[in-house]
């Protein structure tokens, strides 16, 4: 076994340990009062798990992206916020990791993120643009002494109230074409948030991501260099899609868990008896097995594509990843709400062993997150276009 190996490993033993020992048991909290999920944000921490897939030369901890993805998996099975913060995080480290080429700026930071533990959340939604994230509103605009300033209009920015830095898009220069985007990273002492709202949702109530006006002064050697167009194509649609389905898919395997337990406690109860229930649990667990090699294809797919990434600009690649959001985003509610079928009235409460109603409303989030039916749209027009899919 390698060093690396070794290293990914005990990766995997404290992200098993968090999600077990510290997510899980504030689960329901962060749930019911709608909190940050503090307590396993300081243990990721202490654990260095925040610049895990940082490089090595950088001061992080070279964690292979499945790796990452597993971790996404582990942490979604306790407590579905916490998931979801530690996986926008990492999609935002994989943005600068990936598209660094050379950036002084940016690799300092990333030394920075990796010494201090610093949380990165994203600003990419914007009022006025239909859940477009490949248009922007705001723009990159000049503030004399060479200082570039910007104002964005986002109605949500998760867990922006916690985050320590930003990473938002936005358009070039006020000129600039909606299309024509960039991708800046500030500080948050170069940033300023006006609330606008509150937040009081169905599901994943712990993210904490009401909107915001985000408005922010910096230089320019805090925009990434690489074109956004590469960016989105290569890391910040796949690496969404496949984090998020990860912890999707965990949330669900929970489900379906308890779902198990209950039919386990029951045929105890009455040995040699018929389990009624035991057949719906079987139907659940179809839906589970294909949720689960939905999502262990696309990842073998994307970690294939690591030495040769224009493939992932393809048409049939961005189908492939378009169609992982949808697929796993209805898949985890079905089999949530097929586990609480499996529970009936213990499964509908909040106090049994049971309960899955917060796997439940967190899961019927996944739609939303990049709206499916943007997506369709999207893959509707390439359909007509694409020659092989």
């Amino acid at each position: 076994m390698t060093v690396a190996d070794e290293r990914g490993l005990a990766f995997l033993a404290d992200i098993r340990r968090i999600a077990d020992e510290v997510a899980a048991p504030h689960a329901d909290e962060v749930d019911r009062e709608a909190r940050f999920p503090a307590e396993a944000l300081d243990a990721l921490r202490e654990t260095r798990a925040l610049s895990a897939a940082v490089p090595e030369h950088l001061g992080g901890d070279g964690v292979p992206f499945a790796l990452i993805a597993q971790a996404c998996f582990e942490l979604g099975r306790r407590c579905g916020s916490s998931a979801m913060v530690f996986a926008m995080h990492q999609i935002q480290v994989a943005t600068m990791v990936r598209h660094l080429e050379g950036a002084p700026w940016f690799e300092e930071y990333l030394r920075e993120l990796s010494a201090g533990q610093r949380l990165v959340a994203s600003v990419t939604s914007e009022v006025g643009t239909g859940g477009d994230m490949g248009r922007s509103i705001a723009a990159v605009t000049p503030a004399g002494d060479g200082r570039l300033t910007f104002e964005k209009q986002a109605p949500t920015v998760s867990y922006g109230a916690y985050a320590d830095d930003l990473l938002t898009t936005t358009r070039a220069s006020p000129g600039s074409e909606p299309g024509d985007q960039v991708v800046v990273l500030t500080r948050k002492d170069q940033t300023t948030l006006e609330p606008k709202g509150t937040w009081d949702p169905m599901g994943m109530r712990g993210t904490c991501s009401p909107g915001y006006v985000v408005r922010a002064e910096f230089g320019p050697e805090q925009i990434l260099a690489a074109p956004f167009s590469t960016v989105m194509s290569q890391t910040m649609v796949p690496v969404s899609h496949l984090l998020w389905a990860h912890l999707w898919l965990g949330i669900a395997t929970d489900a379906f868990d308890r779902a198990r337990a209950f039919v386990r406690a029951a045929a105890r109860q009455k040995p040699g008896e018929p389990v009624p229930a035991a057949l719906r649990l079987s139907h659940v667990m179809s839906d589970l097995s294909l949720l689960r090699a939905e999502v262990r294809g696309a990842l073998e797919e994307f970690v294939a594509a690591d030495d040769d990434r224009q493939r992932l600009e393809t048409m049939a690649a961005i189908l492939r990843f378009n169609n992982l959001k949808i697929a796993a985003s209805e898949q985890a509610p079905r089999i949530c709400q097929g586990a609480m079928g499996v529970c009936g009235i213990v499964g509908f409460k909040n106090d049994t062993p049971f309960s899955v109603g917060r796997h439940l409303r967190d899961s019927m989030s996944a739609c939303l997150m990049v709206a499916n039916e943007r997506i369709h749209q999207t893959n509707a027009g390439l359909l007509l276009i694409a020659k092989d899919v």
